[in-house]
């Protein structure tokens, strides 16, 4: 299994992008990419793991570097069942993805606001 941050780099060098321009595409930190480098962060959130893994074009197994294994093992060594749950959704169903990419630059109130009219329309 490859560092997170290698895999980044790599795919980055393939593309001709530098992580700089990849964090400011994406709205993250740089310092978040500084910390993967520089081993003091080894994981990613899920929606930065999506976004990241999106962005290069990889899927998130790629990313966490486990092509040949499974990803929600990968993640359950993270210990966050409820996290590779929501990977899994993202992963599988398209409309998932779509209402994920939606939200992307929304605020906190745009998205319980989102919530709640979801709700409504499923009756809860």
């Amino acid at each position: 299994m490859g560092k997170v941050s290698d895999i980044i780099d790599a795919r980055l060098k393939e593309l001709g992008i530098k992580g700089s321009k990849m964090c400011d595409d994406l709205g993250i930190s740089r310092s978040t990419l500084t910390e993967l480098r520089k081993g003091r962060a080894t994981t990613l959130k899920a929606d930065r793991a999506v976004a990241i893994a999106d962005y290069l074009g990889i899927s998130v197994e790629q990313l966490l570097g486990n092509e040949n294994g499974s990803e929600k093992e990968q993640l359950l060594v993270n210990g966050d069942e409820e996290l590779t749950e929501y990977l899994e959704e993202l992963k599988t169903r398209p409309e998932m993805r779509m209402l994920f990419s939606l939200t992307k630059g929304a605020t906190k109130e745009d998205v319980e606001r989102a919530v709640r009219i979801i709700e409504a329309a499923l009756g809860k």
